[in-house]
């Protein structure tokens, strides 16, 4: 790597060294791709064809890189990746915080409730079911009757169970 030139400033200002681009990308270990890239967004310092001014350019390199280290470089890519970090450990923590209900018994598998729930509706239809013979055998009720309370209750189950299955159709629907 050569520097250039180095300039005398003006006037009491400091002095500005030149370095060409190559030398510049083996400085910075950036291709000249990358080197181009800076240039177009104020990073790189040019100062003509092939000369970039060294202390302003590795000044900007440097905040740039700390900017983008502590997530407030502004750069496109810094918040995609800082958004996707936060995403990250937001994920991570409801994770945690899932297997950790589900150890202290506060959250059950859906299948487990849906197969509870079958069940209890299941008995409460047998035992409705039942009350027309059970009511036959406890009143002397003429057949007629029993037939009449057996069909209302069986009525009103289908019904029950036909606006159930319109609810869970809407519900899965939204």
């Amino acid at each position: 790597m050569r520097l250039v030139q180095e300039l005398p400033g003006l006037d009491g200002e400091r002095s500005i060294t030149r370095i060409g681009g190559a030398d510049l990308c083996e400085l910075l270990r950036l291709s000249p791709a990358a080197l181009s890239g800076l240039v177009k967004r104020g990073i790189a310092v040019k100062m003509g064809r092939d000369a970039y001014d060294l202390r302003e350019t590795v000044g900007n390199y440097a905040e740039h890189l700390r900017g983008i280290a502590s997530g407030r470089g502004g750069e496109a890519e810094t918040l995609t990746l800082t958004g996707e970090r936060a995403r990250l450990a937001r994920a991570q923590a409801e994770a945690v915080e899932m297997k950790n209900a589900v150890a202290r018994g506060e959250l059950v598998p859906a299948e487990e409730v849906a197969r509870g729930w079958s069940d209890t509706l299941r008995r409460v239809r047998s035992r409705i079911l039942a009350v027309p013979s059970r009511v036959r055998q406890a009143v002397e009720l003429e057949p007629e009757a029993v037939t009449l309370i057996d069909r209302e209750l069986r009525e009103a189950l289908t019904e029950l169970g036909q606006a159930a299955d319109q609810e869970e159709a809407t519900a899965d629907a939204d």
